[in-house]
């Protein structure tokens, strides 16, 4: 689930999404971001553990009104699947009044 809390700095806001992104042990990345209250401006898979922020791994494409999706053939390197295994990645969509991101959520391995 992605909230406004867990942007670092936290966001005040009262926009939430939901994330179902998939990991393959062949480190293919497929799924999508389903957000709520959010006028999304851009979704990315960020390298970053929690509370830090980090460089984009993968841009999502908005594929509906307030979806998100992981583009086909979406892969992770060596070293990103290693992060993922360790928490370090997250999810997060940004906004015209919050540049950096107004919701985000760490991905579960």
């Amino acid at each position: 689930t992605l909230s406004g809390d867990q942007q670092n700095p936290p966001v005040t806001t009262a926009a939430t999404g939901t994330s179902t992104i998939t990991v393959a042990a062949d480190m293919s990345v497929s799924g999508s971001v389903t957000t709520t209250g959010v006028a999304g401006t851009a979704a990315h898979i960020h390298n970053g553990a929690p509370g830090k922020n980090g460089p984009v791994v993968i841009g999502l494409t908005k594929t509906a009104e307030n979806v998100w999706s992981v583009p086909a053939g979406a892969k992770l390197t060596e070293a990103q699947y290693a992060d993922y295994k360790a928490g370090n990645l997250y999810v997060n969509v940004h906004s015209a009044a919050n540049k950096p991101g107004e919701i985000r959520a760490q991905l579960k391995p």
